[in-house]
């Protein structure tokens, strides 16, 4: 038999594991051997505070990230297959959502292993709930081209595709890149779009604003220096 691979939510910033996660998840967690993790340095810090069984030094964690070679997932699965529970973490909210755990999760699936997601906070419903915009028909676009060119002709189809089904589009960017994400939005997109800007959610910070693009361009356009932001589009 199998293990199980749970899929762990982990918080959007520094707050304590016990303040954003049920107390079954972490139930489910402490008695865990075996990770596998985004980055192992951060991945110990959530795990000391979310507190586990065995001293951290005992846990297997083996890290998955964007340099991780398709080849090497076989290896990745090896502990589930010999009968171990795994946690899969990303280093922020859901795992496998704009995450490259989602690789990891389809083999578990293609090799019949029992896959469960827990609950926790995912950046992507927080910003939905609170923007006012359609949360009946939306879509994930992950991250828009960087060159100016090609983000500005990203966001024109969107905004096409979102006045076509009436349905909200949704992206993120690099924090460093949320003023230039910003910027080519008000110069792309129409008067009358309604955009979402959702900010470091969850955390003390936290601000989420829905205005039309003409009354974002009459606005202090927002501080979005390196903070975790959510976009959202409805035309």
């Amino acid at each position: 038999m199998s293990g199980t691979l749970y899929l762990i939510p982990v918080p959007l910033g520094p707050a304590h594991p016990a303040e954003s996660l049920h107390p079954a998840v972490l139930a489910t967690i402490r008695p865990l051997t075996h990770f596998v993790v985004e980055q192992a340095k951060s991945a110990r810090a959530f795990l000391k505070a979310a507190g586990t069984e065995r001293p951290l030094q005992e846990l297997s964690l083996a890290e998955l990230n964007e340099h991780t070679r398709d080849s090497e997932l076989e290896q990745l699965l090896a502990p589930l297959l010999a009968g171990h529970d795994v946690g899969l973490l990303s280093e922020a909210g859901c795992p496998a959502v704009a995450d490259p755990g989602a690789n990891l999760v389809a083999l578990a699936q293609c090799k019949n292993i029992r896959v469960v997601p827990l609950i926790g906070p995912s950046s992507l419903l927080l910003a939905l709930m609170a923007s006012g915009l359609n949360g009946q028909r939306f879509a994930f676009q992950g991250y828009l081209p960087t060159k100016e060119g090609e983000r500005r002709k990203a966001l024109s189809e969107l905004e096409a595709e979102s006045r076509k089904r009436q349905q909200t589009q949704l992206f993120i960017e690099t924090p460093y890149r949320n003023r230039a994400m910003f910027d080519a939005i008000l110069l792309t997109c129409q008067p009358a779009t309604r955009l979402c800007v959702a900010t470091d959610l969850t955390l003390p910070g936290e601000s989420v604003l829905t205005r039309t693009i003409g009354e974002w361009k009459k606005r202090t356009p927002p501080d979005l220096e390196r903070r975790p932001t959510v976009f959202l589009l409805l035309a």
